[in-house]
């Protein structure tokens, strides 16, 4: 478990133990919105296509706001609550 990214708005959690090599080769991304309470997990072609769009949005150096926008297209996906335990 690692956190790669950390906003005031959202948080992304990478888990590159997850599932095994030939299955889930990208591991799985927990994209957390703080402002919403609400997450998703993306895990196999899922995280490959996720980590690939990161890749190509790093490779431009974004803000901050530029960023958390591009995050912000998964909210809609976002189902389930956050629960602090």
């Amino acid at each position: 478990m690692n956190m790669v990214y950390n906003s005031s708005n959202f948080c992304i959690v990478q888990f590159s133990d997850f599932g095994d090599d030939a299955r889930h080769p990208a591991g799985g991304f927990e994209i957390m919105d703080k402002g919403s309470r609400r997450e998703i997990f993306l895990d196999g072609r899922q995280a490959e296509r996720f980590r690939d769009d990161i890749a190509r949005l790093i490779s431009h150096e974004p803000s901050v706001d530029e960023f958390d926008d591009f995050l912000a297209s998964y909210t809609g996906l976002m189902t389930q609550p956050v629960v602090l335990h």
